[in-house]
């Protein structure tokens, strides 16, 4: 791939006061996101914002403690983080009494999930199956401060799908880790959407979905002292359970993984159940991209993974620039490079993040190497050698690196800014810094400490 000159924005380029700025205003951002009712139009993803309420009861008021349902808990909402949820309401033990899940079921998510929403809902609990008055199975989730068997304050599976049918969220998928049924509905046909020909169609379709660890009756198995269901979950939900690779996870997906890893690894003494309770649709967990979705395999021509790297590249900076989960940024940047190991630009941003946001300065020195080799016209990936070098104690290194930037472009402000900080703080050359200073100043900087320094070099007029 050709290596592309990508002017890092200032926010990435400066290393010290702007980039507090900005992760100030990322934070920010994160939390004026639109109301439901200002949900106007499509979005321009799959998802106007993604909800996920995880439940975990352990320590009953009334009924038997259940160990380790909090710490299972706690890794689903972090498995949900780690997709880029918006919002993980996480409620645990007296938080998930009986009047506060009534509340947040009809009152809260009413009011807050839009009609382009994904919501997820995870319980981890006591459940149990009872009979209605027509003899029909009705299963039930046990809050913090009910009794097992007492149908009347616990929350009935009737009043779920009671709530997923007045939910305006177009997908809707519960996690269960209970042994329970009671849904009045048969287990949900194979969907297959990866494949189709037009994949934003029917991801538009609606979806209301549940996937149980157990059918009623079932002991749930525990390896390790935790909950075996949970960590199938988890770990599908991180990318295994996307069977045919396209890079697209769909709820359909999870339910497969899940069914067959739990049945093997319990040796047939669990049966987790999936079912679509509404609707033709299939909830993504994981967006990949619209080629691969029709195309449904990894690409394989040189243009094809060439494009394919720069898709990664495009939504690394994308989930950068918007202050989340670096971690993902980092896998994404690692698969562009995977596709197509001389894109340059790559290398460029993935020094940065191993410099600033997720720092190891070993595998930052490593990639801006690879970067000042494959994008030797971008003046960032000298720029960021010498940040790096700077921070590792190398000054001379640092300078030169600095300098090389230079060449490339000799209007490089930020780099004037960021050589009068090492001239000044570590190789103690002071006129080199107000010289440095001087011509960041000319170009446009504004620093507070640019014009302290040459103000100060500046004899005072009679």
């Amino acid at each position: 791939m050709r290596p592309v000159q990508l002017m890092l924005p200032v926010i990435f380029r400066q290393s010290r006061p702007v980039l507090l700025t900005f992760l100030a205003y990322s934070l920010v951002a994160a939390f004026c996101l639109p109301s439901a009712s200002a949900q106007m139009g499509k979005p321009d993803g799959l998802y106007y914002k993604s909800w996920a309420i995880v439940i975990g009861v352990e320590n009953y008021l009334l009924a038997p403690k259940i160990p380790g349902a909090i710490e299972d808990a706690k890794a689903v909402a972090q498995a949900f983080r780690r997709l880029g949820f918006d919002e993980v309401v996480e409620l645990y033990d007296k938080d998930a009494s009986a009047r506060r899940l009534q509340q947040t079921l009809s009152d809260f998510l009413p009011r807050k999930v839009g009609r382009y929403d994904r919501l997820v809902l995870y319980f981890a609990g006591h459940a149990g199956v009872t009979q209605d008055l027509d003899g029909m199975e009705l299963g039930y989730l046990v809050p913090w401060d009910a009794q097992m068997g007492n149908v009347s304050k616990s929350v009935t599976f009737e009043q779920l799908k009671e709530f997923s049918r007045r939910s305006a969220s177009k997908h809707t998928l519960f996690f269960l880790n209970a042994a329970a049924r009671g849904w009045e509905v048969s287990t949900a046909q194979p969907l297959s959407l990866e494949g189709r020909l037009s994949p934003e169609d029917e991801t538009e379709r609606r979806a209301v979905q549940v996937l149980t660890a157990g059918d009623k009756g079932e002991s749930l198995s525990q390896e390790n002292g935790r909950s075996l269901f949970v960590q199938v979950l988890v770990n599908g939900l991180s990318g295994p359970a996307d069977r045919n690779k396209n890079g697209w996870l769909m709820a359909s997906e999870v339910g497969d993984y899940v069914k067959q890893q739990v049945l093997e690894r319990s040796k047939g003494t669990q049966h987790p159940l999936f079912v679509q309770l509404e609707g033709e649709g299939d909830t993504v967990l994981i967006e990949g991209r619209k080629a691969a979705f029709i195309m449904g395999a990894e690409p394989q021509s040189p243009a094809e993974r060439r494009q394919a790297a720069k898709m990664q590249y495009e939504q690394a900076f994308a989930l950068l620039q918007a202050g989340k989960l670096p971690e993902e940024t980092l896998e994404r940047l690692d698969k562009a490079l995977e596709y197509d190991p001389t894109f340059g630009d790559a290398y460029v941003l993935k020094s940065y993040v191993r410099l600033e946001v997720l720092p190891n300065l070993d595998d930052a020195l490593s990639a801006a190497k690879l970067a000042v080799q494959y994008a030797p016209k971008n003046p960032d990936a000298q720029y960021t050698l010498g940040l790096i070098y700077e921070k590792r104690g190398q000054y001379v290194e640092a300078e030169r690196a600095m300098r090389e930037s230079l060449v490339v472009n000799p209007n490089y402000a930020d780099v004037y800014f960021s050589l009068g900080i090492l001239y000044a703080d570590e190789m103690k050359d002071q006129s080199k810094s107000v010289e440095a200073f001087t011509r960041y100043l000319e170009l446009g900087g504004n620093h507070a400490r640019a014009r302290a320094a040459v103000a100060q070099s500046t004899p005072a007029k009679p």
